[in-house]
């Protein structure tokens, strides 16, 4: 283990010693307003057209009923909403405990 540690040390330093290619250099102050005056070679990402299409828009028509009851249908003339409540036991793995159930429907009225 020691000794793998120290061949990729070494590989570290033989790289580090050996010289950059000119591309690989950093580009100085004057090398960079040098540089901006010479023409760019077009590629193939420069020659695309940069064009940004509009984003799309979506209409949201809000939801125009008076009450917030679910199911969202209208049970008709003089309806009612009848509701049964009872506790009942729930098994959870942290034990028994007892919970409250609603349980509703519609009737006529």
């Amino acid at each position: 283990m020691r000794g793998l540690t120290m061949a990729i040390g070494l590989a570290f330093a033989i790289a580090a010693q050996l010289p950059m290619p000119a591309d690989a250099r950093p580009q100085t102050a004057s090398a960079a307003r040098a540089g901006a005056s010479q023409p760019s070679v077009a590629t193939d990402l420069s020659a695309q057209s940069r064009t940004r299409r509009p984003p799309r828009r979506l209409r949201v028509y809000p939801r125009d009923n008076g009450d917030d009851v679910y199911p969202r249908y209208f049970p008709g003339a003089n309806a009612v909403r009848d509701c049964t409540a009872t506790y009942v036991q729930e098994f959870r793995p942290s034990g028994t405990v007892i919970t409250p159930r609603m349980n509703c429907f519609w009737r006529r009225g």
